[in-house]
């Protein structure tokens, strides 16, 4: 045997208390329960510091491959990897443009880290 609802004529299960559609109680004398739906706020970006990030990674790993080409023989590709970290912890993020950017500039610390130590190398 099925319920069907007073207040949208829906056929419910026998077992139901609550209408399935609209939530109303299907037995005599019990109180609808307050549902509370959160939705989530969305992370504004802030666009002046993802310009930063950019700007502070180009500069840390690209920095090495610079300063081979403007003075040769030195061994300043190591610090090329300080370019990293800004990458690693966007790449993290639980938004997903955050990890789109994280992503972007991982690869373009993977050149300007590769170019850095070729320079120092060769």
């Amino acid at each position: 045997m099925t319920r069907i609802c007073e207040n949208c004529q829906f056929e419910n299960q026998d077992d139901y208390d609550f209408c399935a559609k609209c939530g109303n109680p299907l037995v005599e004398g019990l109180k609808p329960k307050q549902l509370y739906v959160y939705k989530p706020q969305q992370l504004q970006i802030n666009k002046k510091a993802l310009v930063a990030a950019y700007a502070l990674t180009i500069f840390l790993s690209w920095s090495g491959f610079v300063a081979g080409i403007i003075s040769k023989h030195t061994n300043l590709a190591v610090f090329t990897f300080f370019g990293f970290f800004m990458p690693f912890y966007l790449v993290q993020s639980r938004h997903p443009t955050l990890r789109k950017h994280g992503i972007i500039l991982m690869v373009i610390s993977l050149v300007g880290v590769a170019l850095s130590f070729y320079v120092m190398l060769h």
